[in-house]
């Protein structure tokens, strides 16, 4: 049992590890193929440019217009890791949001995992 939990524990950082990396190159897919279909996505930010979701959108069709758009708006879009918890069932990222002509932010985002795929992610600025 201690093994099979040290070992959703390493595929769950390497799921982070991935995320971060397809990110920061800006490879869509890539991020999209670390989601669940029905994923769910809560983001401050969603909730200001699209009020009327709450902060919330679902599923990998949504994921995709949004963070297309975030990358075609912001090209310079980048995220340092500094922090990364992990266990069986999620992470938690702290990473350094920093783009061109704006102030550097620190996030928290907790990813949820099943699967070997993210089912339901959180974002938190600080």
């Amino acid at each position: 049992m201690i093994n099979n939990n040290m070992n959703q524990v390493m595929a769950n950082k390497q799921i982070a590890l991935s995320w971060i990396k397809a990110f920061n190159d800006h490879l869509l897919e890539n991020l999209l193929s670390l989601y669940d279909e029905d994923a769910v996505h809560f983001s401050p930010k969603l909730k200001i440019r699209h009020p009327e979701t709450g902060g919330f959108i679902r599923g990998k069709a949504a994921l995709r217009s949004w963070w297309a758009d975030a990358f075609n708006r912001i090209p310079s879009l980048q995220y340092q890791l500094k922090n990364l918890i992990v266990n069986e069932e999620q992470l938690i990222m702290e990473y350094l949001r920093k783009a061109d002509g704006e102030n550097d932010m620190m996030v928290a985002e907790i990813l949820e995992i099943k699967n070997q795929l993210i089912i339901k992610s959180r974002v938190y600025h600080g």
